[in-house]
């Protein structure tokens, strides 16, 4: 609705009303001139103002926030090289499918294109990461473009959104007559009094209207159904199915909120499924229809496969995975994504989550229908768990993998929720440790991407105090985050940080080594990263040896509860665990 504002805001100050009307509790970002005024406004109205080194990790940041809370996370980046810096994370949560709004400051608009400070064509530059990319023009469209920002990373497939608030449209309106009025020319030419009119046009321009501004809470949308008819048939074809399988990943998690509406769903249908991505631990940390190993071997043997918001890409061997002759039930807000490699047999465009709850609510599921294939697959499962738990006796002269990762599983809490960056170590831990309920677990998804840990332990030690924050480093990936424990030591931040540390990017080397003889690029050192960490103000520990894991992890966790950031540095014998797993 329209309305008079009772005061004269200024454009931070209107943003963050705007923040505040959407249910935003923090504002993630690295300071700059461009959007100071967006920072002070925030902390003024209560939303809390997180300071990071990189920008990178405020839009994982924000990133993690949308995925934990299901309001788009905010992040606020000054012009430039402040955007530039942010690409990589932006795109990160782009193939995501989070829902995040990234607020950029700008050049003031009478010198863009004129070779400001750090100007630049921002919007070409991030268009193709994002949804929508906005550059608001007049003070008076600052609120409808934050709201139209926030509807449109909410609604169909989540993702990131782009809103460029120029600095002339963030301070109050007679400073920013003052600095026009100041740049203009005092001289009395024709060429100097046409410049001062076109300037006090410009000024007259972007204030027009700014007494009056689109304000009011706004419902979120509602998630994307699919059809009744491919609901229909999606039923059928399980119903007749005598080996259905499901795979359900992040994307049946879009409305956190609805999780245990989800797990009662699962429970219903009694279908045996595996999950990935933000999925992990939905079911906790055991479940009798959860499997966890020989996932290709079991969507090999199924006659019916629902993929509940996953793709057939490289994860799925492009399809290849899933054998022909199966009925294929695609659930996914994105028909680009529901074809992707593979035509379903049923393509239910829409809410994954919703659709997964609409099946259970059909009925009829029976139960004890399918126990014979899911003792079959819970078999192999076993068999894969002792084969690990074997892997895990061997002993060198450094600590082994597997071992640590079980160590970390049995001592973390039941309220643990693991952060994961990194290639080898990470992948390893997806084998062996167990999420312990709905969105505890958080990898960068898709794209791969090195980096997001600092960002992404940072908001899930905000957005979920109740829970004992564990990030799990490779030794490549936590040279991305070492400058982060500043910002956890500045905001005390409680969290365990573990990096497997076997001077190695061992994931790329492995494959390097063997099939092109030579292991360039792909050595790191035993880097005393724990002595870093505690030069920023935390604790460090470092593990070299079997008997000092317990005793380290213990006091890891004992610390955290207190509010102190914790790197365990532990050196790693080098594994054989994932032998010819590189994907392409």
């Amino acid at each position: 609705m329209e309305q008079h504002l009772s005061e004269n805001p200024h454009g931070g100050d209107r943003i963050a009303e705007t923040l505040v009307a959407h249910g935003v509790r923090r504002l993630y970002t690295l300071c700059g001139g461009h959007i100071s005024p967006i920072l002070t406004a925030a902390k003024a109205r209560g939303i809390r103002v997180l300071d990071v080194r990189d920008e990178a990790s405020a839009l994982f940041a924000a990133d993690a926030e949308g995925r934990l809370t299901g309001i788009p996370g905010v992040a606020a980046v000054t012009a430039g090289p402040g955007l530039t810096n942010a690409i990589t994370a932006v795109e990160n949560a782009r193939l995501a499918q989070s829902p995040l709004v990234l607020l950029c400051g700008g050049v003031p608009t009478a010198l863009r294109g004129r070779g400001a400070l750090q100007d630049i064509d921002q919007r070409a530059t991030i268009l193709p990461h994002v949804k929508r990319a906005m550059q608001v023009r007049r003070v008076a469209d600052l609120h409808p473009a934050l709201e139209e920002a926030f509807a449109a990373a909410s609604s169909g497939v989540l993702g990131p959104v782009f809103v460029e608030a120029p600095v002339d449209l963030l301070y109050d309106e007679a400073t920013i007559r003052g600095w026009y009025a100041d740049a203009s020319s005092k001289g009395s030419s024709l060429p100097e009094r046409a410049q001062r009119w076109y300037l006090h046009r410009h000024v007259e321009r972007l204030f027009a209207g700014s007494h009056r501004a689109r304000r009011g809470e706004i419902a979120p949308p509602e998630p994307p159904r699919a059809s009744h008819a491919s609901l229909a048939a999606a039923i059928a074809a399980l119903r007749r199915a005598e080996r259905p399988l499901a795979v359900v990943g992040s994307q049946a998690l879009c409305v956190p909120a609805n999780a245990q509406r989800l797990v009662d769903a699962i429970d219903a249908m009694g279908i045996p499924l595996y999950l990935s991505g933000m999925a992990r631990g939905l079911l906790g940390r055991e479940h009798r229809l959860q499997m966890r190993h020989k996932r290709r071997e079991a969507l090999r043997e199924a006659d019916c496969v629902l993929l509940a918001g996953v793709p057939c890409d490289f994860r799925l061997g492009y399809g290849g995975d899933i054998r022909r002759r199966s009925t294929l039930i695609a659930a996914n807000r994105s028909r680009a994504d529901a074809i992707l490699n593979r035509k379903p047999t049923v393509a239910a465009i829409g809410d994954a989550g919703s659709f997964l709850e609409e099946l259970a609510a059909a009925g009829g599921w029976g139960e004890g229908r399918h126990a014979d294939w899911i003792a079959r697959l819970r078999a192999r499962d076993d068999e894969r768990e002792r084969e690990i738990l074997a892997t895990a006796q061997a002993r060198g002269e450094y600590v082994n993998v597997v071992s640590l990762l079980r160590s970390i599983d049995r001592i973390a809490g039941e309220r643990a929720l693991f952060v994961a960056d990194g290639g080898d170590f990470v992948a390893t831990a997806s084998y062996v440790l167990h999420p312990r309920a709905p969105l505890s677990w958080l990898d960068p998804g898709v794209f791969g991407t090195l980096g997001v840990g600092a960002g992404f332990s940072l908001a899930s030690a905000l957005a979920r105090p109740e829970n004992e924050i564990w990030a799990i480093f490779g030794d490549g990936a936590v040279g991305y985050a070492l400058a982060e424990f500043d910002t956890f030591v500045r905001h005390r931040i409680g969290l365990v940080a573990v990096v497997g540390n076997d001077a190695c990017w061992s994931q790329i080397a492995r494959e390097q080594v063997k099939m092109l003889g030579d292991d360039v690029g792909t050595v790191l050192a035993r880097t005393a990263y724990h002595e870093v960490a505690a030069g920023f103000g935390a604790l460090g520990i470092l593990v070299r040896d079997e008997s000092e894991i317990e005793p380290a992890l213990l006091r890891a966790r004992d610390a955290a509860r207190n509010g102190i950031p914790v790197l365990v540095n532990v050196w790693l014998e080098r594994s054989a665990f994932r032998e010819g797993s590189i994907s392409m």
